[in-house]
């Protein structure tokens, strides 16, 4: 992991999925806290962990640069675990990949959110994304509550 926090664009995969999300904004941090708090299914069912990092990070911007199409995407990104070259997921689809990770009724929703076609869900979660930061006061993520090692630079 040292090498892709480096910069090191043939570094090993990511051997859990990652959270990217602002930094800077409080529906996103509200996101986090809304996957922490759901999660326990999923780590119920042995899958790793996820791990969060602000688009604002070194890790964040190594993904970034591996990931084109995440170069313009300032809210949410979900990284899999061992992703390809081509898989990682932005908008609309990495909502409903974090959904089908938590499990349960959320895994099912989840599914249901793919009947509607992408361009009218990341038509949606644009609309959200371009409101967020005046939605929700700034919300401070106290990485220390889950242990610092879920939360990348």
């Amino acid at each position: 992991m040292a090498d892709a926090l480096s910069g090191n664009l043939s570094a090993p995969p990511v051997r859990s999925p990652v959270l990217l999300y602002d930094g800077e904004c409080g529906v996103c941090a509200e996101s986090v806290q809304f996957v922490l708090a759901h999660e326990q299914r999923a780590l119920d069912s042995d899958r790793p962990p996820v791990r969060f990092a602000q688009l604002q990070g070194v890790f964040a911007e190594t993904m970034r640069r591996r990931f084109p199409t995440a170069l313009n995407v300032d809210s949410v990104v979900w990284v899999p675990a061992a992703p390809d070259d081509h898989h990682i997921l932005v908008k609309s689809d990495a909502v409903l990949a974090v959904l089908r990770y938590l499990g349960g009724p959320w895994r099912i929703l989840g599914f249901i959110g793919r009947v509607v076609p992408r361009r009218l869900r990341d038509a949606m979660y644009d609309a959200v994304a371009r409101r967020r930061l005046g939605l929700q006061a700034q919300r401070c993520l106290l990485p220390f509550l889950v242990g610092p090692s879920r939360f990348l630079d």
